[in-house]
């Protein structure tokens, strides 16, 4: 089999296939980065009907959070906003860089008048 066989087959896996998976999994958090950056939706893994569902289960996901929002007193545990259903080559969420002592140091100053 030539190479250019095999990339053909291998391109044409369908995308919840274990090779796909496992050259998913392999792929760094930098090409997943680049991958959502420079990727183009309408040449994605899944079809239309995949992105679909994944935007009416986001949607549902959504609309019970309001509901369960709404509908509490407040007094219970509060609601985690739900995260969106993930997809092919989108990495997961970012998570947010915690503030240091000398940043918290610097910021209390100007919130207090100190130096600028």
């Amino acid at each position: 089999m030539s190479n250019r066989r095999l990339r053909v087959l291998l391109t044409r896996l369908p995308p919840e296939s274990h090779t796909m998976t496992a050259m998913r999994n392999a792929m760094s958090p930098e090409e997943y980065e680049a991958q959502a950056r420079d990727g183009k939706p309408e040449e994605g893994r899944w079809s239309q009907m995949e992105q679909l569902l994944a935007g009416i289960t986001d949607a549902l996901h959504q609309i019970e959070y309001i509901l369960v929002r709404a509908n509490s007193d407040g007094k219970g545990p509060k609601v985690k906003r739900p995260d969106p259903m993930r997809r092919p080559g989108v990495g997961g969420p970012k998570k947010a860089d915690k503030i240091t002592n000398a940043q918290a140091t610097t910021l209390f100053q100007l919130i207090n008048g100190g130096a600028a």
